[in-house]
Parts: structure tokens; sequence; C-alpha cells
């Protein structure tokens, strides 16, 4: 029984692999890929991203039923919050240009199977996202023309009464995602340029918006006579904060397209502060406008914009609104059909998904294939699935993929940079590294003292710590720490840290509802769990870090990539326990596809030098001295070239 147990070199050698660390080119500029995005057209793809539908809808959802006009205040704390988490993907992309976005930041700095599994969340995310935005779009241009498309559909096709499938069959938003992907497969050049012409017209009408509403403001609408600023308190206005965060998701299309920006390293950091601050603005005045033209709690929640123009006698702007909301949401469309492919493209090169994805088309310099499978299986599940129930899961796999960025920030900040050892020498020996200065036995004569104290000087000046060692100011209090590795000390403490930040978050959120917990024991477990929290930050905060000023770095490290890792977690745990279950059965689904495909053909995997047993002679000199000498094992006829014959070892003993 015991012999088909596996040894524990085996079960060390499969952890490895699965935390294995993707292997960077020493040219990252080079790609397969046409670098022709611009700083502009990586921003107007972000706000493309970020200022869709939700601007029309979810501003006058979050007023009326969750905070009042305080609403403002609920989009500046999300937009402060989803700053956090882009700082990091603008690192990263600076960094690392290279496709993949979330995916990739992972890999480089966690882990194999965490990059994979964060990868395959945000297919699936995109899918989702594009679908339920192909249906939000069928349906608002269905309903300008009184519901005449789906009458048609539902008395000429028939409507459906199946769990998990749409009433009826949505052709229209099935054909918007096939026509989007027909302009995407052209290249990332036409795709940048639809997405110029309805990112202009769905910013001309949002100007059009917050002109004529401060013409028709009326700031009695914010006064205590219509329930004041803020109806619902600061827990009304931290769960408005929940929801609108979801509202800046959109940001990382930018990331996922540094692999064809012209210069990355530049462009991906300003185009993420712009797109992010321009998309934080228009929320914010757009909701001063909307509660200062109409009260808050008469607003109509499903379009709230066009109701309050008409009820102030404007109703022709209605037009005009439904105008820049299809705009928005084309925008958003080319957003999730630009950057799917391109992940896709990621793993399917590092070997972790079927190789078919990985092509790139010569002419247009795209991954085709990639497009169009995902276009046409997007445009399936507009077709015919319930997107309603599945639309929360949208936000579990952008949290995690929040989490982890802001947690590969930490880790790869505090890594030792790696620099290209010296080459072996012929006799297949490494050449010995040059010094600098007197050898190790060398007598070295001074002139005098002072000469002495001043080269002591300028050895002391070339002392530097490396990333990941421990600061010279606490070696005295944390002597004991000294014997680890180059940021070995600090991984633990990030795992630590995010150990620390679920079970404090959990204690937040089900303590005093799920649990039950008496208040001693509720008070006691928020110590004890910030306590952990803070301890694991302050470990990592002794360690050196990179000085890297050629790109830009997250200010405040570890602590906003932490700030960051808390909120999302928390948000994560807010989400439904069926978003949960759902989100177990597809993590299980992809850990089928890693096991049964990924692990196989990993290009890491390659990489890898195969084992070679060895064997060791030892040779016992009169003066008690021991010298091992380890070689291959050869047959007994081919002794190992440069080493003596075994035979010869042997007569020695």
């Amino acid at each position: 029984m015991a012999r088909w147990l596996p040894r524990s070199t085996d079960l060390t050698r499969f952890c490895q692999k699965l935390n294995r660390v993707k292997t960077l080119e020493d040219d990252m500029m080079e790609t397969s890929f046409n670098r022709c995005l611009t700083t502009i057209d990586l921003t107007l793809l972000g706000i493309g991203g970020m200022v869709g539908s939700g601007l029309y809808v979810l501003t006058g959802t979050v007023a009326k039923e969750i905070a009042g006009p305080a609403v403002i205040v609920s989009f500046i704390i999300a937009g402060f919050a989803s700053l956090l988490a882009a700082l990091c993907y603008a690192e990263f992309g600076a960094r690392v240009p290279k496709t993949g976005s979330a995916y990739m930041f992972t890999y480089v700095s966690v882990g194999e199977i965490w990059a994979f599994l964060i990868g395959w969340n945000v297919l699936l995310e995109y899918m989702i996202g594009g679908a339920a935005v192909a249906r939000a779009w069928s349906g608002y241009l269905d309903s300008i023309f009184n519901h005449k498309i789906k009458n048609f559909t539902e008395t000429h096709v028939g409507a459906w009464q199946v769990p998990f499938l749409a009433r009826y069959p949505d052709f229209l938003a099935a054909a918007i995602l096939l026509v989007a992907t027909a302009f995407i497969s052209f290249g990332a050049k036409v795709s940048s340029w639809l997405n110029h012409v309805f990112s202009a017209i769905s910013m001309g009408v949002i100007l059009f918006i917050l002109i004529m509403g401060f013409v028709l403001a009326q700031p009695k609408n914010w006064s205590a006579q219509e329930g004041g600023f803020a109806p619902y308190g600061l827990s009304g206005i931290m769960a408005g904060t929940a929801t609108c965060f979801y509202a800046f998701v959109g940001f990382d299309v930018i990331a996922a397209s540094s692999e064809e920006a012209r210069n990355p390293q530049r462009a991906v950091p300003r185009a993420i502060a712009c797109s992010l601050g321009l998309a934080t603005g228009a929320y914010i005045l757009v909701s001063v406008v909307l509660t200062l033209m109409v009260p808050w709690h008469t607003l109509d929640p499903d379009s709230a914009l066009a109701d309050a123009f008409y009820r102030r006698g404007y109703a022709w702007a209605g037009f005009l609104v439904a105008a820049g909301s299809i705009c928005a949401m084309n925008t958003v469309l080319l957003s999730n059909l630009f950057s799917l492919p391109r992940i896709v493209y990621a793993m399917a090169e590092d070997g972790l998904f079927f190789q078919v994805f990985s092509r790139v088309h010569p002419r247009t310099q795209v991954p085709v294939v990639g497009i169009v499978v995902f276009g046409l299986l997007m445009a399936l599940l507009a077709l015919v699935f319930d997107l309603e129930a599945l639309v929360q899961f949208l936000s579990i796999g952008t949290l995690l993929a929040y989490t982890f960025v802001a947690a590969s920030i930490i880790v790869l900040r505090f890594q030792q940079q790696k620099v290209d050892t010296p080459a072996p020498a012929a006799g297949g020996r490494p050449s010995p590294e040059p010094r600098e200065g007197p050898s190790a036995g060398e007598m070295k004569e001074y002139e005098s003292f002072s000469d002495k104290l001043q080269l002591v000087d300028r050895e002391k000046s070339k002392e530097h710590r490396e990333p990941g060692q421990l600061k010279a100011a606490f070696e005295p209090y944390l002597e004991f720490l000294r014997d680890f590795y180059p940021g070995e000390v600090v991984t633990v403490a990030v795992v630590t840290l995010m150990v620390s930040a679920v079970c404090l978050c959990s204690i937040l959120v089900f303590g005093n509802t799920h649990l039950h917990l008496p208040t001693w024991s509720y008070s006691l477990l928020l110590v004890l769990f910030s306590l952990g929290f803070l301890l694991s930050l302050f470990l990592i905060w002794a360690h050196e870090q990179q000085r890297n000023t050629q790109t830009f770095q997250i200010p405040l490290v570890p602590l906003s990539p932490a700030l960051s890792i808390v909120l999302n977690i928390y948000l994560m745990l807010k989400l439904s326990y069926m978003t949960w279950l759902r989100f177990a059965v597809w993590l299980l689904l992809g850990l089928l596809v890693y096991f049964g495909y990924g692990i196989w053909h990993s290009k890491e995997n390659l990489r890898e030098p195969r084992p070679q047993r060895v064997s060791a002679r030892y040779v016992v000199f009169p003066s008690g001295s021991l010298e091992e000498r380890v070689q291959a094992v050869q047959p007994s006829s081919q002794p190992a070239a440069g080493l003596p014959d075994t035979d010869t070892e042997d007569g020695k003993r």
C-alpha cells in the first residue's frame, strides 16, 4: 500500500509545477501584433469600457433606491477605490507590455495555476458581460419602437418557459454581436477608429446633458423638504459605493491592449489615469444634474435621464439621451470583444489553452480565430440564455482579478531583479566574475591612514541591499529574519495578509448577521485579525523593494495594494451564495481543463530541465578531508567525460 503513495520529492516537484512563473523574453517590445495604438486610442478604449449604460441607468437606480443625492459621494469613494486597482494595472502594464491583463500579471509574479484560474474567470466575465450588454442594447432600442421587435418575435417564433433560457430568442442582440465581431477582426486600428466614433457621440451627448442639466437645476431638490442630501445616511452611501464600484470595471481593456501600444511604458499609465479620471468626473457630474433637475425620490430607475428631461418639458431631449445610451453600449461591446480574444491568445501562446487560439492573422495582426469563436459564443449566449441570473457573476471574476493583481504588485516589487549570468566557458565551468579592487588574499599598501579611510568609505558607499532583503534599520530588532532568502519572508507575509483580510472581512460581513457573534467575541476577532493584517503589512514594509525610475510605479507600496485587497475581498463576500456556487462550479471546470491540457502543454513545462539520476563518489585523503565527485550515471563502458574512471576511483578506496 505504501509504495502507491507519492513520495515527498514528487509532491514537491508537483507543487513547483503549479507555482512556476512565466519567463519573460529579453525584448518585451517584440510582438506579432501591430503596435499602432496611441495614448488617445487607449484612453478612449478605457472610457468606452467604463462609461456605458451604467451612466444612463445606474445613476438613477442608486439615487432613488440606495443613497439619494448622496450618490455623488458614493461615486467619489468608488472612484478612489477603483483608482487603487487601476494603479496596480498601470504599473504592470508599463513593466510587462504584453497582452493578457490580469492573467499575465499573475503569471509573471504569483504562479501558473493561479494565473490560469484568473484567466479562466475573466473569459466567462467578458462573455457574459458582452452578451448582457447586447441584450440591454436590444431592449433599449426595442423600447423606442414600443416593443414591436419583441412582439413580432414572440408571435412568429414563440415564447419559451424553460429555466435558464430567455423568454424569447433575441435575434437583434445576436446580430449586433456578429457585426461587432466582424469589425473587430479587421484589426486594432479599425476597432480603435470605430470606438472613436461612438465615444465622440457619447461624450457629446454627456456634454449636452451636463449643460442642459445645470440650466434646469433647482437647488431646492436637495433641501430638507425633499428628504435632504443623504436621506439614507452613511449606510446608504456605503451601500451605494459597493454598487457604483462596478461602474468603473472596464479599464483593464487598456492593460489587455498594451502589446499593441506604440509606447506602453508611457501610454498605459497615462491612459488608465485619464480614462478613470474622465469616467469618474462624468458619473459625478451626471449624478449632480440628475438629482438637481427633479426630486430624487421621483426618479424612474429604468430611464432616469430621459424621464427627467421629459418631466421638465424637453421630451425631444429623450431621443438624444437614447442615442447617447446606444453609442455608450456600443463602446462597451467593442471593449469586451477587443479584450477577450487577446486574453485567450495570451493563454494559448503560453500553452495553457488550446493552441489554435494563438494564431495571429498575418495581414490584420489580430487573433482572428479567438475573435470569431468567442464572438459566436457570445452571440449564442445573447440569443437564447437568460442572463439576468448570471450578471452578478461578473463581479466576482473582476474582484478576484483585482485582488490577485494587487498581491502580484507586492510580490514583484520585493523580488530580486533578474540579471544575466555569464555564459559557461568552453570547459563547462562558469567563468569567474570580475572583481573590483584587491582580491581576497592580496596585500594592499596605503600611502597614509587617511587614504585607507577614504577607500573604506568608497567601499561602504558601493554596498546596497537587494530587493527582498531586510532593511538595515530593522536588523537589530528582526535579526532572526536575516537567514531567509530575499523575498521569502515577503511572500509568506503576503499570504498571511490575504488570509487575515479574508477573516477580517468575513467577521465584518457575517459576524452580526449569519454567525450571531456576541459583542465581546466580535470585537476580539476584529482586533486579532486586524493585528495579523497590520503585522503582515509591517513585515513587508521592513524589506527593501525595487527602485525603478524608468517605468511608472504605484506609490505607497505595500499600503496601496493592501487596501485594494481588503476592499475587493469585502465586496466579494457581499455577493450572494448562488454567485459563489456558480463560481465554484466554473472553477472546477477550469481545473479540469488545466490538469487535462494546460499543465502538460505549458511552455514553462518545456523549459524545465529533465531530472537526471546522479551517483556520488567519495575519496578519503590521509588528512581526513572528504571530496565528493558527482557525475551522471553512464554505461560501464563509457565513463563520464572529463571525470576519472569509476574503476580507478574504486581502486583508490
